[in-house]
């Protein structure tokens, strides 16, 4: 059988390649003279209405998925956000003005809330503790390798003397929704989800698909997980509390307050600033071809998003964000520093920037350094980290409510940005590299003290990362039953533990009739 956990968290991971098909294929749009002929040069507040309508969009159906997540499941919420993106993407290829293009970022956006949300729930919830950070991190490449794709379809497409150099890449977008809508059919349920609706049998069939090599249900370690997943079910059934009080318990709130801050942080870093409107940046900074620096941009955030792919569970969540943000700050702060000290009005008004960096092709050089740089340092801590951490550390019961919550708080903040940033770089000039720097050390100071690690742990641990009792920022030096699931998978296969299920008990019953009809 050709699918396992990697292949179809790769595939899921279309989820989030219709969010970098999204950044790209601005981020390649803007200074393109067609675009900019056919929607009347936007610039400043306009052009941020217009990038901005995204993440409007994303933050209604972020806040919204968990309600189809629950009841229908993660794979068809998932599916609903693909037929969302479709329907976006040929409001966008169609529109005749700004208006009708906003429309089109919003209904696009629809879908990307969902599916951010939901598909690192999805696959953070078929993958195997010791894998978990590099599945979801799959969500990330996705994103990185679609914004790639997009900007040079646009890039390419720019050179038609036409409004399809706008319209073709806008309309291309809907090709991985609709691949992603039919090949979900094919793809289990998540085991949990159907758990939390006591169908207890295809839980444990899902389980050995994933985990064993020939789908023994009868497994130790294949046991062992059900066992932890049934256990997690009935200790939270039995606290009986409303999902959004319980989102907002002692207990509980502490971990969504964290998760929606590191999401947040994760817009603060100044990312989407490089990757929405790279082009801007580069053109003030005097870089001779933007479109071609940008697209090296996109390059390099693929292929540095791959080490954390496959080491990210070996380096851990915290130690990864702590490194990142104090080096995006540092990229921040040389941009911003060189901008001030030798860059000047720009006299051009209708230029989306105030202040540019001319006949200086050095200082130009190395601001194009520290921004591939801080792509890089992005790429490899905090792009992944920031998705891979809300649905491991909140408990399955309300996993959907809160991940939905930390997401919008993301996308709440990128439509901030979105609209905001135009006109910043045009009113604040280079302090704006400055602002996003501080936001950096912030974001240091706050996962240094309120983020406990959580590699190598499984979902149904997370309880006791965060109940401990010691600080949370010293739970990185627990070691204690990191080895849990294994020994309770001994215990099975020893006899010690027993786990009684339906499939089990027919098992059982067919042997002992095949056993009497030897015996006459």
């Amino acid at each position: 059988m050709f699918l396992n956990v990697y292949t179809i968290s790769a595939f899921v991971g279309l989820g989030g390649a219709l969010f970098g098909f999204d950044i790209g294929s601005m981020s390649g749009v803007l200074s393109t003279k067609q675009y900019e002929e056919f929607y009347g040069n936007p610039v400043g507040t306009l052009q941020g209405a217009i990038t901005g309508a995204m993440a409007a969009g994303s933050f209604i159906g972020a806040l919204s998925s968990s309600f189809v997540a629950d009841k229908f499941s993660r794979k068809i919420a998932i599916q609903s956000g693909a037929v969302l993106w479709c329907i976006g993407a040929a409001i966008q290829a169609s529109s005749n003005g700004v208006a009708m293009l906003a429309i089109g970022r919003v209904v696009g956006g629809l879908c990307i809330g969902v599916s951010s949300a939901i598909v690192p729930i999805y696959q953070a919830e078929i993958a195997p503790r010791r894998i978990r950070g590099r599945v979801v991190s799959f969500q990330v490449l996705a994103i990185t390798c679609g914004t790639l794709i997009q900007y040079f379809i646009q890039y390419g497409c720019s050179f038609i003397e036409s409004e399809a150099a706008f319209r073709v890449p806008w309309a291309i977008q809907a090709i991985p929704a609709v691949v992603l809508f039919f090949g979900l059919f094919w793809f289990p349920y998540s085991p949990r989800w159907l758990a939390s609706q006591d169908r207890w049998d295809e839980t444990l069939q899902v389980l050995a698909f994933l985990r064993s090599k020939f789908h023994d249900v009868n497994e130790p370690l294949v046991l062992a997980e059900f066992k932890e997943i049934e256990d997690q079910m009935r200790e939270e059934r039995e606290e009986q509390t409303n999902p959004f009080q319980e989102l907002l318990s002692q207990k509980i709130r502490k971990r969504l307050f964290l998760t929606m801050a590191i999401q947040m942080w994760s817009q603060l870093s100044g990312m989407n600033v490089m990757m929405y409107y790279t082009r801007y940046v580069l053109a003030a900074s005097g870089v001779a071809n933007p479109k071609l620096a940008s697209s090296v941009q996109y390059i390099i955030n693929v292929v540095m998003t791959m080490p954390c792919v496959v080491w990210t569970d070996v380096w851990g969540r915290r130690s990864s964000v702590l490194v990142g943000a104090i080096m995006m700050s540092v990229w921040l702060f040389l941009i911003g520093g060189l901008l001030m000290r030798y860059g000047k009005p720009n006299a051009d008004p209708n230029e989306p920037f105030t202040w540019q960096i001319v006949n200086h092709p050095a200082v130009s050089h190395t601001i194009l350094a520290c921004t591939y740089l801080f792509v890089a340092t992005f790429a490899i801590s905090w792009g992944p980290v920031s998705w891979i951490y809300p649905p491991e550390v909140i408990p399955l019961r309300v996993r959907a409510k809160g991940v939905s919550l930390a997401t919008a708080a993301n996308w709440a903040t990128n439509f901030a940005l979105g609209l905001s940033v135009p006109p910043l770089f045009r009113s604040i000039r280079w302090a704006l590299f400055f602002l996003f720097g501080v936001f950096n050390v912030g974001a240091f100071f706050n996962v240094l003290f309120v983020m406990p690690e959580t590699k190598q742990r499984t979902l149904e641990e997370m309880d006791e990362i965060f109940e401990h009792g010691d600080p949370l920022w010293k739970s990185f030096t627990i070691r204690g039953d990191a080895n849990k699931l294994d020994k309770l998978a001994r215990d099975i296969e020893l006899g010690v533990c027993r786990v009684q299920t339906t499939i089990n008990t027919e098992l059982e019953d067919k042997q002992s009739r095949s056993k009497t009809n030897g015996h006459h």
